[in-house]
């Protein structure tokens, strides 16, 4: 595959890219850069870590990056997830792992790798330190957002230094590249920018879309990581996003509640589940509209589906009734595999039943 391909392959992906000039030299430099990602296993998954993030890193591994995955298990802990419990942190993230191959990540391209057996490493642990050397606290505790905590919330000691283990685990896996989402932006921003200071690289950063959560946006505040943090936390609410495990009577109650004004396209999160994952996952949606509006109409493209709703020639109910039945198509598989692979089933059931701690 050409240069040029690898790069779109990424633009598509990357909602920014820091920078595309390095991202450039990079890939012709280097047949399999390798990227780095990582989350907190912290309970059941909803569509954007599995729909979402498997459309986007199956995409990075066809432009020829290699993924480390980083299981973030003593960082979920440090977060006070799952109650501060280790034991039960890392059976969530072999939940998450198994998820994740039901919705067809290639994972077996993937070296997912957990924290526990690298954090207490001397020299993971002096690059740590090092980073810390070079940034005032008030540098770090603006990255406060990717531990999904706001601005001036107090913070205990542990997550002070969370975003330097984190600056750090792209150093000690030998990262070339960074590719999560936007509310994870100022930790690699730091990364590059402490990174050469202390005998590092800068890595390149792609960071992906946050999908809007289904519920009306609530965002006061103009601080744009503050924004992506209300994305971030409103799919906690269970209401708010699509599990994975959610049945279809299920989805389509969420759906039938969501956000979708009509004729309007800006903050709409059922048009962001169309945009970045029924279009990327079926390349088309066919909705069957009410016979006033004309009855059933397809699209080949989101730009086509978004045109006819702003002119309210699609009406907020029909759209809502076919997002159902696509959200639907991608959730099932793995719904069967929970409910066929015993191994799998166990593990859904322990995840179930635990209390999602912030």
């Amino acid at each position: 595959m050409g240069i040029e391909k690898r790069m779109d392959l990424i633009r598509e992906v990357g909602e920014e890219i820091i920078t595309e000039h390095e991202l450039r030299k990079l890939l012709e430099t280097k047949e399999h850069p390798i990227a780095y990602d990582g989350f907190e296993p912290s309970g059941r998954m909803h569509i954007a870590q599995g729909i979402l993030r498997t459309i986007n890193v199956n995409k990075m591994i066809r432009a020829g990056v290699r993924f480390k995955m980083w299981v973030a298990d003593w960082f979920a802990w440090m977060n006070n997830k799952m109650d501060g419990d280790l034991e039960k942190i890392r059976t969530t993230g072999r939940y998450l792992i198994e998820v994740w191959k039901a919705c067809g990540m290639e994972t077996e391209k993937i070296d997912f790798i957990w924290a526990k057996d690298v954090v207490t490493k001397e020299d993971h642990w002096k690059t740590t330190i090092d980073i810390a050397r070079h940034a005032t606290v008030k540098r770090i505790t603006r990255c406060s957002q990717i531990m999904g905590r706001k601005s001036g919330e107090s913070l205990s000691a542990a997550q002070i230094i969370y975003p330097c283990m984190q600056a750090a685990d792209i150093f000690h896996l030998k990262c070339d590249i960074t590719q999560l989402g936007m509310d994870q932006r100022k930790v690699n921003v730091l990364a590059r920018e402490i990174g050469p200071k202390i005998g590092f690289w800068k890595p390149v950063v792609v960071s992906h879309h946050m999908i809007l959560g289904l519920s009306k946006p609530a965002i006061t505040s103009k601080d744009p990581a503050d924004i992506l943090l209300d994305i971030k936390m409103s799919k906690s609410k269970p209401d708010s996003a699509i599990f994975m495990d959610d049945s279809k009577d299920e989805i389509k109650r969420k759906i039938a509640k969501a956000y979708c004004p009509e004729k309007q396209v800006h903050m709409n999160p059922v048009l962001e589940y169309c945009k970045y994952m029924i279009f990327e996952k079926f390349g088309e949606i066919t909705i069957d509209r009410h016979a006033k509006f004309g009855g059933s109409i397809s699209f080949n493209s989101y730009e086509e589906l978004e045109n006819v709703f702003r002119k309210g020639e699609l009406h907020p109910a029909d759209l809502k009734n076919g997002v159902v039945t696509y959200i639907n198509k991608m959730v099932k598989p793995v719904r069967n595999h929970f409910e066929k692979n015993a191994k799998a089933r166990k593990l859904y059931e322990f995840v179930r039943k635990q209390k999602v701690t912030r």
